[in-house]
């Protein structure tokens, strides 16, 4: 799967382990700060590098590599 420039509600609900209705009050929350800043947003997704600086996963080397834990 291609990455994309934006997450979804979904994708945020499962990086975070929290329900999609939570994701959704989260997406809203981060585009709400972007539309204040001045950029256009899309409902039910989030830019993927402005989500990652807020759940702290910015700050990663970028030679990190995702895994999932079972």
């Amino acid at each position: 799967m291609q990455r994309t420039a934006f997450i979804t509600v979904t994708e945020v609900a499962e990086t975070l382990g929290i329900s999609k209705s939570h994701a959704y009050k989260i997406v809203h929350r981060l585009n709400q700060e972007l539309k204040d800043k001045g950029f256009i947003t899309i409902a039910g997704r989030i830019n993927r590098r402005y989500f990652n600086e807020k759940v702290c996963y910015g700050g990663l080397d970028s030679n990190y590599e995702h895994r999932e834990v079972n």
